[in-house]
């Protein structure tokens, strides 16, 4: 049976693996997810492939030579170097040794190129291509962290990164189980832009492995994090309705010189005025100083005589970097102070980069932002209150 088939039993939650296997096993990620590919060209970079189909069609691909692979009408046609093209319903690209690395880009307008380690599946999929990148799980969480982290050098902030990266995919690790594969490469789930070269990165996700952020529960928590949070980090449900534990309203010194605590944005009056009219305001226009909003800690609601409404619907018309701003008015402009980027839950990557700087450790850091969780190895986290995660 060609290795290539897709079944359920690919797809068994990981959580129910032995404490051994949570640590060994691999991860599926569908790679290209916001590009709609039609034809790319895959070439190995260390290592063999074996290219596997249904047709019993089977290649050793060696690094420098080019394997094309298109949509063909609901099915893949594949062409290797001067060989004929081959028709055939899906195919597997297996690395022949642990560890090979491969490049595959994407023709058409943009050219995408990428590097990636372990095996690549390819399947047509609603009028595109699908990849399925298939690696281990602490080059999958050394990439994210890559592609996540932001501009943090330390190694301390890596291992920050690293442990929620992790966390994020074990909790959601059958997040597309139906689509066969658990996680896809945007911002619905984790940036992931494959293989990192980074010493340091990849070090902190293996001097790391296996490690989570477990909430009271024993559960992974929802590992939140943003740019900045200008001070002062808000609490879940501020945000998202739903209120965790561990994600509680934190004081933070550390981000308040980063690039990303202040912004400023100026705006006419007039036009300040129509807005707050059309989202339902009938107060006074002809004092221009009853719209003027002090934030000093993070609320939720911008206010003006009796008129409310919530900030987050502000910011996203406006497309401020976040909703802690103040306004004032100023003859004929309206001025928003405002403070932070991003959404402001749980942990603040400027301040976490400032404490790596400082020397505090990358659990301190994280036990920081994160209310009474405890950081611990995945075999000790449970599926649900009292069950571990062991057979």
């Amino acid at each position: 049976m060609p290795v290539v088939k897709i079944g359920a039993a690919l797809f068994v939650f990981l959580f129910f693996f032995s404490g051994q296997a949570l640590l060994t096993a691999q991860v599926r990620i569908r790679i290209f997810t916001n590009q709609a590919p039609q034809s790319s060209v895959f070439s190995p970079l260390s290592g063999e492939y074996e290219l596997q189909t249904y047709t019993g069609s089977n290649w050793i691909i060696k690094p420098g030579t080019i394997v094309l692979i298109s949509k063909f009408n609901r099915r893949l046609a594949v062409k290797v170097m001067n060989d004929s093209a081959i028709i055939c319903d899906s195919l597997l690209l297996k690395g022949r040794k642990a560890k090979d690395t491969y490049s595959l880009r994407l023709n058409g307008k943009t050219q995408l190129k990428r590097s990636y380690t372990g095996d690549l599946q390819c399947l047509p999929d609603f009028g595109t291509l699908l990849f399925i990148s298939i690696c281990d799980i602490e080059s999958y969480i050394a990439g994210v962290v890559k592609s996540e982290g932001g501009s943090g050098k330390y190694p301390e902030y890596f291992k920050t990164q690293a442990v929620l990266a992790r966390t994020y995919m074990y909790r959601y690790f059958d997040k597309h189980a139906a689509d066969h594969f658990n996680l896809c490469d945007n911002t619905h789930c984790q940036a992931y832009n494959g293989l990192t070269t980074d010493s340091l990165i990849i070090k902190a996700a293996y001097s790391t492995r296996g490690e989570v952020i477990l909430g009271p529960d024993s559960l992974p928590v929802i590992a939140a994090f943003h740019s900045n949070c200008g001070g002062e980090t808000s609490p879940s449900e501020d945000v998202w309705l739903t209120s965790q534990p561990y994600l509680r309203k934190v004081r933070d010194p550390y981000c308040l010189t980063s690039r990303n605590a202040k912004w400023k944005r100026v705006i006419s009056l007039a036009e300040w005025t129509s807005y707050l009219k059309k989202s339902g305001y009938h107060g006074l226009t002809g004092d221009p100083s009853v719209l003027s909003f002090s934030q000093l800690s993070r609320l939720t609601e911008y206010s003006a005589d009796n008129f409310v409404m919530p900030l987050r619907q502000i910011r996203n018309d406006y497309n401020f970097r976040s909703t802690f701003f103040s306004v004032s008015v100023a003859g004929d402009s309206v001025i928003f102070q405002g403070r932070g980027y991003g959404h402001g839950v749980g942990l603040c990557q400027e301040g976490a980069m400032v404490m790596a700087a400082k020397g505090f450790t990358y659990r301190k850091i994280i036990e920081f932002y994160y209310t009474g969780i405890r950081i611990a190895g995945i075999n000790t986290a449970a599926t649900k209150p009292g069950v571990p995660f062991r057979q």
